[in-house]
């Protein structure tokens, strides 16, 4: 199993849209993400914008290559993508995984 944690920056002008769209996230996209392998999965957002995501995996690659094939994550990533700053391209594929170094087992 991969444990995987990424950080990605919401504008701040857009930080209370982008927790009402979280809080009602498509039953489709659940959906996609579950058979996909996304487990655990949870985003954590600051009041200056930054936005520390946490899943567990499988396979990292493979969970993203599973999304990136569905139609329902590529309207998503459409509707989501002008919440984010300093990102090229979709928000998907500005995650970026941390190195854990430690991790209490």
């Amino acid at each position: 199993m991969e444990r995987i944690c990424f950080l990605l920056r919401v504008r701040p002008d857009r930080l209370a849209e982008y927790r009402a769209r979280h809080a009602e996230v498509w039953p489709d996209m659940l959906e996609a993400l579950r058979a996909t392998g996304w487990r655990n999965y949870s985003l954590f957002l600051g009041e200056d914008g930054l936005l520390v995501g946490y899943l567990e995996t499988d396979d990292f690659g493979k969970a993203r290559e599973g999304m990136a094939a569905t139609e329902v994550n590529a309207r998503w990533q459409a509707e989501m993508a002008p919440f984010f700053e300093d990102l090229d391209g979709r928000p998907d594929e500005g995650m970026r995984p941390l190195a854990e170094v430690f991790h209490l087992d």
